[in-house]
């Protein structure tokens, strides 16, 4: 057994949205290190352009800006991907949006922005890049990452209706998706992260060492343990790991 084989993702491609910050960004450095060829997707194109400068550092990094919360958005990006490849190795779900409100406040915008991105984003992006997907799937399994939350295992103190109940969606429809693209030699599966410093997790970014009294493990999750998880998925070494959700989170989902 070779394990630097079992682990490496050289010659693969692997397109990330949400992946010009927080834990896409992570996800990013990990297959780069790993040895693919990395797409990142955002909203901001300026930020997009700049990560993918920074990381292509460390190997071939391109930037494809793209909203992928509207259907025209999604063929966008479909469109601008299939100009550098012909097929996908890895496609990895991490856009995603979150909303705040007092229950009787909660607007119905807040709640349709949230799902849109967190849970119907996923699905018809998959569904666009399948045929892409499905090329690549020849020697070795192309692989579709959805990035879900602890929140969408466990309930919070806070009030964040929307983002919970898209991302306990997420989990269900990674089930879903992985039983019908199985036998496509597409394996789909899922990362719940706990606390990580990201603009979406601003307690984690700006208070680290507050949340980290929190986290049973004592810490907020680092680059490495996001790469690892999303390396070991998306390599040999996660083949069987079929609809199931990896919790990423030193213990929180479970000492809340």
């Amino acid at each position: 057994m070779d394990m630097n084989q079992l682990f490496s993702l050289k010659g693969r491609t692997a397109l990330i949205t949400g992946g010009s910050r927080g834990i896409g960004r992570m996800i990013a450095e990990g297959y780069l290190a790993a040895g693919a060829r990395v797409y990142i997707s955002a909203r901001k194109a300026a930020a997009c352009d700049q990560t993918a400068k920074e990381l292509s550092a460390l190997g071939h990094c391109v930037s494809l800006p793209a909203d992928v919360s509207t259907m025209e958005g999604i063929r966008g990006l479909v469109e601008a991907y299939g100009k550098h490849e012909d097929s996908l190795d890895i496609l990895v779900n991490n856009a995603g949006a979150a909303w705040g409100a007092p229950y009787d406040e909660f607007p119905e915008s807040g709640w349709d922005k949230v799902t849109d991105l967190n849970m119907k984003t996923p699905f018809f992006l998959t569904q666009a890049l399948t045929p892409m997907l499905k090329k690549a799937a020849t020697d070795h399994l192309a692989k579709v990452i959805h990035i879900a939350s602890i929140d969408g295992i466990s309930v919070n103190p806070w009030e964040t209706y929307s983002y919970a109940a898209s991302k306990a969606g997420l989990i269900h429809l990674t089930k879903r998706m992985a039983l019908k693209l199985a036998p496509e030699r597409i394996v789909v599966s899922a990362i719940a992260p706990g606390p990580f410093a990201s603009d979406m997790n601003k307690d984690a970014r700006d208070h680290g060492d507050e949340v980290a009294e929190r986290v049973p493990l004592g810490r907020i999750g680092s680059t490495e343990d996001m790469a690892g998880a999303a390396v070991y998925l998306a390599s040999r070494a996660g083949d069987y790991v079929v609809g199931s959700t990896l919790v990423v989170d030193g213990g929180c989902a479970w000492g809340r």
